[in-house]
């Protein structure tokens, strides 16, 4: 029975969200209160559960994703992504110019939201296709699977960020292996995926945007933008490396994992970029302000949602779900990664969302990681690689791509939602392959 009760409230979740078009953390609170007091519950021990929930949800995440979005902002708004894609752009040449979109998406991936990233990028990718007279899909679509994979696979973007907390994963194991299943992966759906779209060669559309161009003395150099921008990748990956190779009680340990801490890592990171991002480039700490501020409303109901995943979670932890799904798994011969890849692909094939499918998906499976020893940093890449599939027309990002690039919706399924599917399957082969040399 609590299995049955756990498929109704996902199918109530898919209802209020599809159907009803209800928001995602309303949507997601409701339905931990409904499985909860289907699970015989006590009404106030449910409110409990969701409370907690919330909170062990949010309590670090809120401050990586927050100084995340600070960092990503204070990038975009100095000109720094521009200075990185021109520079990319100019050393590759018109002939090698996939490699340089890919490079560059995948090097502002980090530091930026998806939906930022693509509409930074993208006045970018327009005039490259112009100047190269190559179809808008040869560079475009290397560009948005960069960005796709960033935001699947690795930290601290919102996802794969909240699935770690959830899994207790190593942030930094689980950058170091997403980083490594994602170049492949980049290559795949990007440039040799992009070879195959060359019949569909459509004008560039008028009107979409209007970005800000930043001029040669309004921009850092690119090894500032560069640096700012990977500071807390390079600390987390220092700290996964030491933690392999250093052995316990060495001097130096305690001083990578406190650099190394994701919330230490992006915080120095913010303030390195307050400075180079900001009073270097003449701006005013009020100016500087401004831009943090506005940062947060870019993540603002991202957090709620994520909360509210955490609520359901906790209250299949609380009602005894946890355990049950783990007695099944006991001697089970499927792979907990291709469950938690299947569980996150079906969300988000009905849900769209790849955010609530992938917080949904963690929340389920989170339980099958302490009975079967699995490797918590690659079931993270499993749900956030499952959680990107086959994107529809249920999911923003399939219409922000149809409409950017001026296609129709037969075009868009053909491209984007084959691109993301080709992102999905290679991030489930990645983990298998993966978990085989780690046993």
């Amino acid at each position: 029975m609590p299995i049955l009760f756990v498929v109704i409230g996902v199918a109530l979740l898919l209802l209020l969200m599809v159907r009803f078009k209800l928001n995602g953390f309303i949507a997601l609170i409701l339905v931990a209160l409904a499985v909860g007091v289907m699970q015989g519950m006590p009404v106030n021990k449910v409110i409990t559960s969701i409370k907690a929930g919330v909170g062990g949800t949010l309590g670090s995440l809120a401050l990586i994703m927050g100084f995340g979005a600070m960092l990503g902002k204070l990038l975009a708004d100095c000109g720094g992504a521009q200075r990185i894609a021109t520079t990319l752009i100019n050393k590759f040449g018109k002939d090698h110019i996939q490699w340089a979109v890919v490079l560059t998406g995948f090097t502002v991936g980090f530091a930026l939201f998806y939906e930022v990233g693509f509409v930074l990028l993208l006045p970018l990718v327009l005039s490259i296709a112009a100047a190269a007279r190559v179809p808008l899909l040869f560079v475009g679509v290397p560009m948005a699977a960069s960005l796709s994979v960033t935001h699947g696979f690795l930290p601290p973007h919102p996802g794969p960020t909240a699935i770690a907390t959830l899994f207790h994963a190593d942030m930094g194991k689980t950058l170091l292996y997403g980083t490594l299943l994602g170049i492949p992966t980049v290559i795949l759906a990007g440039p040799v995926f992009a070879r195959f779209l060359k019949g569909i060669d459509k004008p560039v559309p008028q009107g979409l945007y209007n970005p800000k161009s930043f001029s040669e003395a309004e921009m850092p150099t690119f090894a500032v933008s560069v640096w700012t921008a990977l500071v807390p990748v390079v600390l987390m990956a220092v700290r996964a490396v030491a933690e392999m190779v250093l052995p316990k009680g060495h001097v130096l340990l305690p001083y990578a994992e406190f650099f190394g801490d994701p919330i230490m890592a992006t915080l120095i990171a913010v303030l390195i970029a307050i400075f180079t991002f900001g009073l270097n480039r003449g701006r005013t700490m009020e100016q500087i302000t401004d831009t943090l501020g506005d940062s947060i409303k870019i993540i603002a109901m991202m957090l709620l949602i994520i909360g509210g995943g955490g609520a359901f979670k906790q209250v299949l932890v609380d009602s005894g779900v946890d355990k049950y799904i783990a007695s099944l798994m006991e001697g089970s011969s499927v792979s907990p990664i291709l469950m938690a890849w299947s569980i996150a692909a079906a969300l988000r094939l009905a849900l769209g969302s790849a955010t609530v499918a992938a917080i949904t998906a963690g929340g389920i499976v989170a339980p099958i990681i302490v009975t079967t020893g699995v490797s918590p940093e690659l079931m993270v890449i499993a749900v956030g690689s499952g959680s990107v599939i086959f994107s529809h027309v249920n999911d923003p990002g399939f219409w922000l791509f149809k409409e950017y690039f001026n296609l129709s919706i037969g075009e868009t399924l053909r491209s984007w939602s084959v691109l993301e599917t080709i992102i999905a399957v290679c991030g489930l082969a990645g983990c298998l392959l993966l978990q085989m040399a780690l046993v």
